[in-house]
């Protein structure tokens, strides 16, 4: 017999391929395992950096609606004045904001009839804390930027049933969409919450008057029983009769 043929057909030989598949089978099964305990470490640690109402200090007092507190379109000498009570990861504000909100900066915003606010009722999870702090810490910097936060982060919205407004996405959402602020500062501002406290007063000021869900609007001082854009337009177009 050819003595190569031999080796080629020797019992170790016939063992070593087993042994080495083993081997692999092995390594692979503990990459997997790795892995998904490093993703499992990470997805704890992003939950972890989401704030809870209950760890914002301070007291706060609900005593009336602040309107100089909260990001703006329009002037100061309107009639009058409409607030959107909205949670970012609501997907009937996403709606209202694509369907009606440009036609309605054309027609009342701009047309100085109205002046209109955005007020924060985050209340779906944890992550719409975080998307709200997140915004007031850009409106801080700046007004207008504030509204293209608005227009982007819900042309970029998550499944509302999932934490997905995570520290991690809002920083790389930010850095990637939001152009013109100091992103340092930001940074240090999400990280820190520090503009929680002002998400939660929102959000207390809010439920004082009513406000139960999202979206809802305030039209002078009186909340709306609907969200339908022909509730909204009728209730200012009243308005600006009665003031005439």
């Amino acid at each position: 017999m050819n003595k190569k043929a031999s080796r080629r057909n020797s019992p170790n030989n016939n063992r070593l391929v087993p042994m080495l598949l083993g081997v692999v089978v092995v390594l692979l099964i503990g990459v997997i395992v790795y892995m998904a305990t490093e993703n499992k470490d990470n997805d704890a640690a992003e939950l972890g950096n989401l704030p809870n109402y209950t760890d914002v200090k301070g007291k706060i007092v609900v005593d009336g609606l602040k309107y100089e507190k909260q990001p703006h379109l329009g002037s100061e000498n309107a009639k009058v004045k409409v607030i959107e009570f909205a949670d970012f990861k609501c997907p009937a504000c996403k709606k209202w904001t694509e369907t009606y909100l440009d036609t309605f900066i054309k027609d009342y915003v701009d047309t100085g009839k109205v002046q209109f606010y955005f007020m924060n009722f985050a209340f779906i999870d944890r992550d719409s804390y975080l998307a709200a702090s997140a915004g007031e810490a850009i409106y801080k910097q700046s007004n207008e930027k504030f509204w293209e936060y608005v227009h982007k982060l819900y042309a970029n919205q998550g499944d509302e049933s999932k934490i997905w407004a995570t520290q991690k996405f809002i920083l790389n959402f930010v850095k990637n969409n939001i152009e013109g602020i100091d992103y340092g500062q930001f940074e240090q501002d999400l990280k820190n919450q520090t503009y929680m406290y002002d998400v939660k007063e929102d959000f207390k000021i809010a439920g004082s008057y009513g406000v139960n869900g999202t979206p809802k609007f305030m039209v002078n001082g009186v909340l709306l029983p609907d969200s339908s854009y022909e509730g909204l337009t009728a209730a200012i177009e009243a308005d600006l009769k009665d003031g005439q």
